[in-house]
């Protein structure tokens, strides 16, 4: 959809009614699962850069803070650090991983490098009497990715759990409530993981479990109206679940003065259009429909780049929408689905990493598009989102629907487009949709689709030669988006997708199968 000039970061007043966990992120790959982690236990989570002041961070008034792990060593010239204020807001802290080894280095102890590093499984022996390890067996098997160790605690701290290679493996400061694990709860390898962020957050820092999604949807409601007062809004629907969610929140609030904009760029999965525009037909939405595929196509002929295909369309979409937009009045507001992660992987909340790729909801929205902007899921994760649209009556099979990129099929075409290759890779895709479906395994993957290649290789139909073109089968398994990994689909469902596509989709004489996971690879292939 249209680019945004809001910040990237939840604003401190958004949820003061709820009990927050801030996480400041030191670069860990693990980051957002530990906000994840926390939510999935009902406790609001927000991430932050570790540059964040403390009078900042205490604006969100914390119930309590964790420091994440990170690729650093805290003997690295410029490493990060942080502010040593946040020691004093008189909330716990939770180090974790190069967390714990900053605490370690900031409060006086001794990190050093490991004789033996650890990067994988480790077991732990939680020592007794610690809030952090309550309930918890005397060995545990977790995830381990570090290359320093804490040699000495510092003073105060007791020494809370230990391994074979790190003696000091856990600590804490009950007086002034630090704690530091030098493994990753956040991770499924970690056992009873999700236990010791729960002892974290309920028995040490208090919190009440009190996020929920029906709490989000009253609270939403009430941000949304007042923040439009009497103002109109206009969205840009794209008939996914996000924007969806977004626009009945939106509806719930306003009612009527909401208009919801459909572009048909022509770049959609088979048939979608028309479905889109009966859908929201019957949820009672104002729904105006664009027919630009024509604009779309001809504006992307004979580009290769995928950035260059995606600000092509977000170029042309601001254009397309625009023009609609002008013909229907004035609004104040702009509507978008925009989703947590979306920010977080355009642009890194730590500051310094590189950014993954330009996504379509994040960026600068242009000076003559005079919108005040309305993100109501900005501070949700995928799953958040559909427990929103649960919550919202919205039917089980939509609320469930994966994932689509929002610059559609030409991210799932490599190469120049075509109306031709286009339309193979649709056919593609909805064969695979429908076989996934009827094998059961549409709710068990995040997303399974078609990716057309640029590649012609020759094979034999009906005792002729052909040279045709190549489809990849790409399914993975994922809880956010964040990270996923190939999902191991049974060979007979495999066979027969293969099969149907070769035999139905003239153009395609060969199909393979993607088995990369994210990292290192991306779920989209551009």
């Amino acid at each position: 959809m249209c680019r945004c000039p809001a910040s990237l970061l939840p604003q401190p007043e958004s949820h003061v009614t709820h009990q927050t966990v801030v996480v400041l992120d030191f670069g860990s790959q693990y980051t957002q699962l530990i906000a994840r982690r926390l939510r999935e236990l009902s406790v609001y989570s927000e991430i932050v850069p570790h540059t964040m002041p403390a009078a900042e961070i205490a604006k969100r008034q914390p119930t309590g803070i964790i420091l994440s792990g990170g690729p650093r060593s805290v003997s690295d010239p410029g490493a990060p650090m942080v502010d040593n204020g946040i020691f004093e807001l008189g909330v716990p802290v939770m180090g974790i991983c190069y967390g714990m080894q900053l605490l370690t280095h900031l409060l006086g102890g001794t990190v050093s490098p490991a004789a033996h590093r650890e990067f994988g499984h480790a077991m732990v022996s939680p020592q007794p009497g610690c809030a952090l390890f309550e309930g918890l067996p005397s060995a545990i098997r977790v995830w381990a990715s570090h290359g320093d160790f804490v040699a000495a605690a510092p003073p105060g701290f007791d020494v809370t759990a230990t391994s074979a290679n790190a003696p000091v493996a856990g600590m804490q400061n009950v007086e002034r409530r630090i704690y530091g694990i030098l493994f990753h709860p956040e991770v499924v390898h970690t056992e009873h993981g999700a236990d010791i962020l729960r002892n974290f957050a309920f028995h040490i820092c208090g919190c009440r479990g009190d996020w929920t999604m029906a709490s989000f949807v009253d609270e939403s409601v009430a941000r949304i109206r007042a923040t439009v007062g009497e103002g109109r809004v206009l969205c840009g629907l794209s008939g996914g679940v996000d924007s969806t969610v977004a626009a009945m929140l939106i509806h719930k609030a306003i009612g009527p003065r909401l208009t919801c904009v459909f572009v048909d760029n022509g770049l959609l999965r088979m048939n979608e259009a028309e479905q889109v525009r009966t859908r929201f037909q019957r949820l009672g939405l104002n729904l105006e429909f664009v027919d630009a595929t024509d604009l779309f196509l001809d504006g992307l002929a004979d580009v290769t780049d995928p950035e260059k295909k995606r600000k092509i369309i977000g170029g042309l979409f601001i254009d397309v929408f625009e023009k609609r937009a002008n013909e229907l009045g004035q609004f104040d507001f702009l509507a978008q689905g925009t989703l947590y992660p979306d920010v977080i992987e355009s642009v890194s909340v730590k500051g310094p990493s590189a950014v993954i790729k330009s996504h379509h909801n994040v960026g600068g929205l242009p000076e003559r598009m005079r919108f005040k902007l309305l993100e109501p899921l900005r501070e949700l994760f995928k799953d958040e989102v559909r427990g929103v649209g649960t919550v919202l009556g919205l039917e089980d099979e939509f609320v469930w629907r994966q994932p689509f990129p929002g610059p559609g099929l030409a991210v799932r075409v490599l190469g120049a487009l075509t109306r031709e290759k286009l339309e193979l890779c649709r056919r593609a895709d909805a064969i695979i949709a429908e076989e996934i479906r009827a094998a059961g395994w549409y709710r068990k993957v995040w997303q399974s689709f078609a990716v057309l290649l640029p590649v012609q290789s020759v094979g034999v139909m009906g005792d002729e030669r052909t040279y045709e073109f190549t489809v990849a089968i790409r399914a993975v398994e994922s809880r956010d988006g964040m990270t996923a990994d190939w999902a191991r689909l049974p060979h007979d469902l495999l066979a027969t997708m293969s099969s149907r596509i070769v035999n139905e989709v003239r153009g395609i004489n060969r199909v393979v199968l993607d088995i990369s996971s994210k990292p290192p690879a991306t779920i989209e292939w551009e």
